[in-house]
């Protein structure tokens, strides 16, 4: 332990820096106290713990030396005590400022509804948190896959949908079922007004019973609701398990984070655009 320290009084006023390092602290046996801190030390400290096994601790204290109240020592007690609170209780916006500030979400990540594939998007996201983990090798990372049953039944119709048009388009070039074809916009809406028409279920209709011609959005919308009446809730929760294991898989082949540091946990439901993957830390 080296404790490098700056201390200035003037007025009876007392400003102090205190900068604390601590080289390979290994904790003991869990003592039974009262009057031990109620905070999970091991993961604050695995937070704070960089790759080499130092945590550095810059700690600036100040106060009246005229306060019966005031003490050096109490002081610099009650700010590390706050410095593992905050490490323990927000610790994704630890790690977002180890790779580039408070403004990179690392606490989960978004899908699009009805898809389990991690796009560039998501790349992002994911190559910040394995700098972050690489940087504080003993935190372990678990993941939980979520779908929301609102969004996420939508989110497989609309990609029934495009399955669909993909089909219609491989049909009319002769191309087999496996062969991957592109569709453009044009083509994404002549062939999705196709399958609305063919689709029976009840639409809008205009003032002598006819279907109402729609906007594409709109005509999509419908049948994308249309299909996710027949999605079941284990198809979304296998939705939400594949978003886990996707995640997980990302992180071994292409983060290169060991396999005894990722747990994939029970996918869970939930709402309110909880078409995600949510991250927690031990």
């Amino acid at each position: 332990l080296s404790f490098d320290v700056a201390y200035k009084i003037e007025d009876r006023k007392l400003k102090a820096e205190n900068q604390l390092i601590l080289d390979q602290l290994t904790l003991g046996k869990e003592v039974d106290s009262p009057d031990a801190i109620k905070l999970p030390v091991r993961l604050a400290l695995a937070l704070l713990k960089d790759r080499n096994g130092v945590i550095d601790l810059n700690l600036p204290i100040g106060g009246s030396l005229d306060d019966p109240q005031f003490s050096v020592g109490g002081i610099v007690i009650k700010v590390i005590v706050n410095v593992l609170t905050k490490a323990v209780t927000a610790p994704f916006n630890l790690l977002a400022s180890l790779v580039g500030g408070s403004d990179v979400e690392l606490s989960n990540l978004p899908f699009d509804p009805g898809t389990a594939v991690i796009t560039d998007k998501e790349t992002k996201v994911l190559e910040s948190l394995t700098k972050a983990l690489n940087e504080r090798p003993a935190l372990q990372l678990e993941i939980t896959g979520k779908y929301d049953p609102e969004v996420d039944a939508i989110g497989v119709g609309k990609q029934r949908i495009l399955r669909q048009v993909r089909a219609m388009k491989r049909k009319e070039m002769g191309l087999s079922e496996t062969d991957k074809v592109a569709v453009s916009d044009s083509e994404y809406a002549d062939r999705l007004k196709q399958l609305y028409k063919r689709e029976k279920f009840e639409k809008p209709t205009n003032w002598i019973g006819l279907d109402k011609s729609l906007p594409t959005e709109e005509m999509e919308l419908l049948l994308a609701k249309h299909y996710a009446k027949s999605v079941t809730e284990d198809d979304l929760l296998k939705l939400a398990n594949r978003r886990g294991l996707a995640v997980k898989e990302w992180l071994l082949e292409k983060g290169k984070i060991p396999d005894d540091r990722l747990y994939v946990l029970q996918s869970e439901k939930d709402t309110g655009g909880a078409n995600k993957v949510d991250f927690s830390l031990r």
